[in-house]
């Protein structure tokens, strides 16, 4: 045969050989490939590339297996950047944060002074009659004393202003405030209290006293709410964000939430848990837990105590910069008794906010006493901040879940010490041992408490350290954890807290295409690039919500 005829047939036979494979190759939605993806499944295993097909992962694997075997409409080439499971924050408050954003925003203010310059010039475009701020924290300022009322009183003699610190559990209020609340010297709250001085109040109210004043604040209109619910998931999507944990909203939210979702228009999967209300409970309990594709309401919110900035943080013994004081509960010890035996036969969850040793012993000790040993209901402990030596055994013995925020131990280790004393620090924060009793733990923000960057996590739980690198060698390093646990408590370990592992989590056959594509390794990079990295694309689903060109 003559050497032409010969390199004709050889390029048919490779053509015909192409065409058979394309045509024989399964057709999918997607195709990305030419990354490295952490998996984050049980060996944590990377892949190169994976097939898409209805919003869910098809298949992972190596470049060569999954472009042979598939063909797709959209394909995306990684160019060898990172890919991980999108995030999942398993403690926030999402729905809050969207609607604090009519709110003057005070967290970072380095002074009272600038929170006054602030207020005056936010005071002159406020969509309502309140001045509502939120953020400010007193351990941030050169004089870490609590403000007074007085120049509020003097530039708000008739507009009422409220104040509320960056935890959630104190606030400062004027006198205009503190009149339509009906509070004055005597008045007596429990799981609460009024800050006087020479036997008049300050404008300092702490935890129940605070929330007397910010009930008679009118609500936003649900259309706007709404409108917030679509910003604030903007700003997650860009941060990486595919799931959040929303810790205690009302039915209402709920309602809004989910017709929000069914619309179309607010993609981002919640977990909520309700608020401790009391008209909620029977009701809830009754019919169980109720999920759609994006929403999954699973439990209670509960508080047992305040925070340790505000010294609200209930304690065994007393604060070390406050003689005589161990903080408080916020509710009688009957009425948390009560709550867990009513909710230990029922389908959802208990995850309460404790923050001091007394107040985690407490909550562990009546989770105990209903529990009764291993089991996989996943109760959870959120914040487990401050926890006794003596106690951390519950967490196995009953398989209570630590629900944890890494940000919190950096933005309280400059003034922890101070309220706890150089033995109970030691306990304080301790994520690592926290981790041990049950061999996983959640891992969220917090925010608007904490930053809402889910980075800022991740370099928090492994550096243990702030932005600018302190403390040198970081704040108790024997309780960092390892950027392989970081990473699954904040996808897969934060999905399980929410009994949604085999759901999303990770980058697994027949789970959700949730991911993330990121500029940088932070698996493997020096660790003072972590915070340098960026969001190149998120998708949920297989859709992609938020893209960068890369």
């Amino acid at each position: 045969m003559h050497f032409r005829s010969i390199k004709i047939l050889i390029t048919t036979l490779t053509v015909i050989t192409l065409l058979t494979s394309c045509n024989s190759r399964q057709e999918v939605n997607m195709i990305v490939h030419h990354g490295l993806i952490y998996t984050v499944d049980t060996a944590f295993s990377t892949a190169e590339a994976m097939a898409i097909k209805d919003g869910k992962i098809l298949e992972t694997g190596t470049n060569e297996a999954i472009l042979s075997k598939y063909s797709a409409s959209e394909m995306i080439d990684a160019k060898g950047k990172t890919i991980l499971p999108g995030f999942i924050d398993a403690h926030c408050h999402f729905t809050g944060y969207a609607t604090d954003m009519w709110k003057c925003e005070l967290m970072g203010t380095q002074s009272f002074n600038e929170i006054i310059e602030k207020i005056k010039s936010y005071s002159t475009h406020a969509p309502m009659q309140w001045i509502y701020g939120r953020g400010w924290d007193q351990n941030d300022w050169q004089v870490k004393e609590y403000p007074d009322k007085k120049q509020l009183d003097s530039l708000f003699p008739n507009r009422p202003v409220f104040l509320k610190r960056i935890d959630g559990h104190a606030a400062l209020v004027n006198q205009t405030a503190l009149d339509i609340a009906g509070i004055n010297a005597s008045t007596k709250v429990n799981g609460g209290s009024i800050e006087l001085e020479n036997g008049k109040p300050t404008g300092i109210l702490i935890d129940n006293a605070m929330d007397i004043v910010e009930n008679k604040i009118p609500l936003l209109y649900d259309s706007l709410a709404k409108k917030y619910y679509l910003a604030a998931q903007e700003q997650c999507f860009a941060l990486g964000l595919t799931g959040v944990q929303d810790c205690g909203i009302s039915e209402h939210t709920v309602d809004m939430v989910d017709a929000e979702q069914k619309a179309g228009r607010l993609k981002m999967k919640i977990f909520a848990l309700l608020s401790d209300s009391a008209a909620y409970y029977d009701r809830w309990i009754a019919k169980g837990p109720y999920k759609t594709e994006r929403l999954h309401v699973g439990g209670f919110k509960l508080y047992a105590d305040g925070a340790l900035g505000s010294r609200g943080a209930c304690l065994l013994h007393e604060y070390s910069d406050k003689k005589g004081w161990t903080g408080f509960l916020l509710s009688a010890l009957d009425y948390y008794k009560n709550i867990a035996t009513k909710l230990a036969d029922s389908k959802l969850q208990m995850c309460t906010h404790a923050i001091g040793d007394s107040g985690n012993r407490t909550m562990l000790e009546i989770y105990a006493s209903v529990l009764k040993g291993k089991n996989d209901r996943r109760w959870r402990i959120e914040h487990a901040q401050v926890i006794d030596p003596a106690d951390f055994h519950f967490f196995a013995d009953n398989n209570i879940i630590p629900s944890v925020q890494p940000t919190h131990a950096t933005s309280d280790m400059y003034w922890a010490g101070d309220r706890l004393g150089p033995v109970r620090i030691k306990s304080a924060y301790a994520y690592k041992q926290l981790l041990q009793t049950n061999g996983w733990m959640p891992l969220g923000t917090d925010f608007p408490v904490e930053y809402i960057d889910p980075l800022k996590t991740f370099f928090a739980a492994v550096a243990r350290q702030d932005a600018n690198n302190f403390p040198q060698g970081g704040f108790q390093t024997e309780n960092a954890l390892t950027r392989q646990e970081t990473l699954r408590g904040m996808t897969i370990w934060a999905a399980k807290a929410a009994f949604e592992e085999n759901e999303k989590g990770s980058i697994e056959k027949g789970k959700a295409a949730d991911f993330i594509i990121l500029d940088n390794d932070i698996m493997q990079c020096n660790m003072k690039k972590i915070l340098q990295t960026k969001v190149l694309a998120t998708y949920i689903n297989g859709e992609a919500v938020f893209q960068k060109a890369f």
